[in-house]
């Protein structure tokens, strides 16, 4: 019993300090990625789905612009928390990742843009996830 209740005192600390200080701003952001320039094509794509803490909505679009890569967070909306970042990884328990930086906001749509060709193939999730206290919050797979 001593057990499950120190489980559950770690599990409430957890999801209410992820909700507190240093949130996300939540002002919307319209940012888009120019679809209507030559050779921009849409390459991945996934719908949220949330992780441990909160909800999350929209989907992630991989672009590529001219040899650049792009990813749009498309009708987006996410639970607030602090240093929420947008990773890039090889799996949902975001052990090999990119970080592609803060989340901008909370709401809107909104792009990152990021260096190099990452392998698609292994690097196929897009995760929402609170780096200081190492929690998911929403997660996508990309499909070609």
């Amino acid at each position: 019993m001593k057990k499950i209740l120190s489980v559950l005192a770690v599990t409430i600390i957890v999801a209410t300090a992820c909700t507190k200080q240093n949130a996300t701003p939540t002002a919307p952001i319209n940012e888009t990625v120019d679809t209507t320039s030559a050779g921009t094509d849409l390459k991945y794509s996934g719908a949220f789905s949330n992780g441990a803490e909160g909800e999350i909505k929209g989907t992630a679009n991989i672009y590529v612009q001219a040899g650049k890569y792009q990813l749009e967070l498309k009708d987006f909306s996410v639970t607030n928390g602090p240093d929420l970042h947008v990773y890039l990884a090889k799996e949902i328990a975001a052990t090999n990742f990119i970080d592609l930086g803060k989340l901008k906001s909370t709401s809107g749509n909104e792009v990152y843009a990021f260096t190099g060709t990452p392998d698609f193939m292994e690097y196929k999730y897009v995760l929402i996830y609170c780096q200081q206290y190492s929690v998911l919050f929403g997660q996508t797979q990309l499909l070609p």
